[in-house]
């Protein structure tokens, strides 16, 4: 549906639908009426940036991030901002850290009509406002998030999740650790259960069963990251390999293995998940998402639609690739626990409870229990 179409449903040109668009005085009521009923019979909703050139106005793209300052976020928000910017588009950030500042930041856009149109990173949308931006007209465009019938660029979870651990298993690993985040913390993001359970197929694939005490969940960060694999670590059983679902919580795993002074990747292998700059400059094997890329795509998706365009398809999958670097290497022996040259369990990581920055890790037989309700929730969510 575009303009000409009101046009020549009215009996009209296309100047004339405009000016009534615009609330141009120079159109007789009688004409300025027709014009309006054909445009409520055809369900029309005039193209805001149209409107913005014609009355001269600023144009305003709205996007909406879960904490801007996580580096595939941050990625992904300078490729949405460098088509915006191309395009003539200034851009207001609203960024989310909880449920309740999501829902207001969406409400606002949809109520107060506050951008020409909004771009959506990695947080999923919930249905009534999916139903508010249809009712109001404002162009919404989604990027890695998915939502039936938006426009979104997406890359495939559960695949990646897969391409990381199948990655490890060619190398000779089966003891292969995962070390996930908590989502959004309640925000919705899926990426953490969609990533394991690519795990947990590449392991069957090979007739592998996911232990459980080899899977650990927590917030997002480095830090966490790092007590998390050291846990896993020191058990009597270390796993021989991580699997870390960010570069983030890789490199969290690569400090651990650093202070307990395990060799990367000749006593363990450490993969991430999105290839952030810095994975390049510390060699992290990892999966590649085109972070930039997306946003750039799904920018320009938006001003599609801002100029009345169709979108097709509606859906676009990015493709992932493993980059295989440094921390990453085929498994030196396929039996028996890692040891030290006197044939004792690795040194460090037999240490009963060692504290680390104020954190004493759990006993074996706790952790793994805990393990075990992780990866449960986890293939249960």
């Amino acid at each position: 549906m575009n303009i000409a179409a009101v046009a020549r449903a009215a009996g009209v040109g296309t100047g004339t639908v405009s000016r009534v668009l615009n609330e141009s005085p120079s159109v007789r009521p009688a004409t300025r009426a027709r014009v309006l009923d054909v445009i409520e019979q055809l369900g029309y909703r005039p193209s805001r940036l149209a409107t913005a050139l014609s009355k001269g106005t600023p144009r305003t793209v709205a996007i909406v991030v879960p904490y801007m300052t996580r580096p595939s976020v941050v990625e992904r928000l300078a490729g949405v901002i460098s088509v915006l910017d191309r395009e003539g588009y200034d851009a207001v950030v609203l960024n989310v850290e909880t449920v309740a500042q999501r829902d207001r930041h969406l409400e606002s856009l949809t109520e107060r009509h506050r951008a020409d149109g909004v771009v959506v990173v990695s947080l999923p949308v919930p249905q009534r406002q999916l139903s508010s931006f249809r009712q109001s007209g404002i162009p919404l465009v989604l990027v890695d998030a998915e939502a039936p019938g938006i426009p979104r660029t997406v890359a495939d979870d559960v695949e990646g999740g897969r391409l990381a651990t199948a990655h490890l298993v060619g190398l000779g690993h089966r003891r292969i650790g995962f070390v996930g985040d908590l989502g959004f913390e309640g925000i919705g993001n899926a990426s953490t259960r969609q990533r394991f359970l690519g795990y947990r197929h590449a392991l069957s694939a090979v007739g592998a069963e996911v232990d459980e005490s080899l899977v650990r969940q927590g917030e997002h960060g480095a830090h966490t990251a790092s007590l998390l694999a050291e846990e896993m670590l020191r058990a009597r059983r270390p796993p021989t390999a991580i699997f870390a679902i960010s570069d983030t919580q890789a490199i969290g795993v690569l400090g651990a293995a650093d202070r307990l002074g395990i060799a990367v990747p000749d006593e363990l292998a450490v993969v991430g998940y999105d290839d952030i700059e810095s994975a390049a400059f510390l060699g992290l094997t990892t999966v590649r998402q085109q972070l930039a890329r997306s946003g750039e795509l799904g920018a320009a998706r938006l001003c599609a639609l801002l100029r009345g365009e169709e979108v097709r398809p509606r859906r676009q999958q990015l493709p992932l690739e493993v980059v295989a670097r440094s921390s990453s290497a085929r498994r030196r022996s396929l039996d028996g626990p890692r040891t030290s040259p006197s044939g004792e369990p690795h040194a460090r990581a037999a240490k009963a409870r060692v504290e680390v920055d104020g954190w004493v890790p759990p006993p074996a037989s706790g952790t793994d229990a805990a393990a075990g309700g992780i990866a449960g929730a986890l293939l249960r969510a």
